[in-house]
């Protein structure tokens, strides 16, 4: 017999299963709004309540000290009274077991060193207090938490500078400013995604849209997680953390060096902070229209950077040297600080307010088609908010070159830092690669900065010659750029007759130089008739390029 039993349903029952029933047609395609059975849509969560304080805290941030690999202050917002906000630290142990710190071991404890109140548009005080932790080891990960002595953060780890210039990676961000809860948090994981190991993050400005918005700092903080509270923020203010003045925000949030110009609206927006072999300057822009404070800046930015121990140098604000949109144009800040940049050879300045992506250098600095040896300008856009383009004009109306641009794209940046050289790489949100190029710089301060490669740059017309009517049994003398340092490059001298898959006849391997460079003379092979005609043809691992044709006279 069956083992199947028969089971009456009750009304009610056949009710319940009718919802039941409805409810599978949803999930099988059939779509109902709620509206038709007179319900209303839920109610917005107030700004208030998403964003209120309390005792726990939050928006935790790393802010470098002058001496970031002995020192690191940190600063987080929570409902403590300023003789309780405290901090502890000890060097990151294997496990905290049962979240307590490891027997026969102290952590430290550090009393806020700064405690401030913001009176915020959403009803409520906003306080935010700063502690510096001091005599650290260099090069050593360190856990920390912070809070009120009861209620704590969770346990959180950063890593000291080292003490010399060792290699790191840093990511740059343009503005976030719009949509700072929809479309940046993406951004700004992706980033640390593909750079957990970074140790710096620099905003270049505009981090929100309104300067004294509660609501926009706390989306922006939400929007890098975690990430702000192991990582160091780099930041310097745009337009937009400003009104009536700089945001009240920003000082108590952002405490960094008091090591600027000396004027009181410039201390903590202006500043330098050195890191494992890179100087980072900030700048305030927001200025270039005050004589007295840009004049201050200026001067200030020569002397800091004239006096350099560091091999490297990157510059950030926010207003571009070369606007990449519309009718933008920044003349004092191109006027005053672009001829320094180029004179004490800083090697990246970045920027943002532009809404948009714009790669460029000055147009004297040009030494190929893939090479310069000049600052590298960029500007870019990490929110929703997005400008057109304006093909170039600001750049090549005064002197410069945009090598790449991209609009309507929301972007990262990731910049390795090693002993001889920078790797910069823009992605897109969703980690697609953009725009790329490699700095070389060797001790005497000679640099080439070199477009990442692909196979349209590296093959074609790209070696040098100092002429191309030349006499035979003569020398001629050319060079090329592009190389790794020390790449092996087979010189040719090709009749231009022969056809392209025959190189011609070898006259050297010779090896690129350090910045990747290749230089030679060589006198021309008897072979070599008047009227013929040939061109120099470079073989390598990585390039395939030639000379334009050359012409033998008497």
């Amino acid at each position: 017999m069956s083992n199947i039993k028969t089971r009456w349903v009750s009304a009610p029952n056949k009710a319940k299963l009718a919802a039941i029933g409805a409810a599978a047609l949803l999930v099988g395609g059939f779509a109902m709004s709620p509206a038709a059975f007179g319900d209303s849509p839920p109610a917005k969560f107030p700004a208030a309540e998403i964003h209120k304080p309390s005792p726990v805290p939050d928006r935790i941030i790393l802010i470098p000290t002058t001496t970031p690999s002995s020192s690191q202050k940190v600063t987080w917002r929570a409902e403590a009274p300023a003789n309780w906000a405290q901090a502890e630290i000890i060097e990151a142990p294997r496990a905290f077991v049962n979240g307590n710190v490891p027997s026969g071991t102290t952590a430290t404890k550090v009393m806020a060193s700064a405690t401030n109140s913001v009176n915020t548009s959403l009803g409520y005080a906003s306080t935010h207090h700063t502690v510096e932790f001091t005599g650290l080891k260099a090069d050593t990960r360190y856990s920390y938490r912070v809070g009120d002595g009861t209620n704590w953060s969770e346990w959180i780890d950063f890593t000291t500078a080292a003490a010399d210039a060792s290699p790191f990676s840093f990511i740059y961000y343009g503005d976030a400013q719009n949509n700072i809860d929809t479309a940046v948090p993406r951004v700004f994981r992706q980033a640390f995604a593909d750079r957990p190991e970074a140790r710096v993050i620099v905003n270049a400005g505009d981090l929100i849209d309104h300067a004294n918005s509660e609501e926009q700092w706390g989306q922006w903080h939400n929007a890098d997680g975690f990430i702000n509270s192991q990582v160091n923020s780099i930041s310097v203010p745009g337009n937009h953390e400003y009104s009536g003045g700089l945001s009240q925000f920003w000082r108590p949030q952002f405490p960094y060096p008091d090591n600027g110009p000396g004027a009181a609206e410039l201390k903590q927006t202006v500043y330098y902070v050195d890191y494992q072999g890179v100087r980072f300057v900030g700048l305030d822009t927001n200025y270039q229209s005050n004589a007295t404070l840009m004049a201050a800046q200026t001067a200030w930015l020569e002397g800091v950077l004239a006096d350099n121990p560091n091999k490297w140098t990157v510059v950030t604000f926010h207003h571009p040297v070369y606007s990449t949109t519309g009718s933008r144009n920044n003349p004092n800040v191109r006027a005053q600080w672009g001829p320094l940049f180029e004179k004490y050879g800083v090697d990246l300045v970045l920027q943002g307010h532009d809404h948009s992506y714009g790669r460029g250098n000055l147009q004297t600095a040009r030494k190929s088609t893939t090479v310069h040896n000049g600052v590298a300008y960029v500007v870019s856009v990490s929110g929703g908010k997005m400008y057109a383009l304006n093909n170039g004009q600001n750049w090549t109306g005064n002197g410069a070159e945009v090598r790449s641009t991209s609009q309507n794209t929301q972007l990262y940046q990731m910049i390795d830092v090693d002993k001889d050289q920078i790797r910069f790489e823009a992605r897109y949100a969703n980690g697609e690669h953009h725009d790329g190029f490699i700095i070389r710089k060797n001790d005497s301060g000679e640099r080439t900065v070199n477009d990442f490669r692909t196979p349209e740059n590296t093959t074609g017309e790209q070696v040098e010659v100092a002429k191309t009517d030349v006499q035979q049994l003569s020398k001629l003398g050319f060079k090329a750029y592009g190389y790794d340092p020390g790449e092996d490059v087979t010189v040719y001298f090709r009749r231009t007759t022969e056809p392209e898959d025959k190189n011609g006849t070898r006259i050297a391997v010779k090896k690129a130089d350090d910045l990747g460079k290749f230089n030679y003379t060589f006198t021309l092979p008897s072979g070599a008739k008047p009227g013929d005609t040939y061109q120099v043809y470079l073989v390598s691992k990585n390039q395939q390029i030639k000379s334009p044709v050359l012409t033998i006279t008497k």
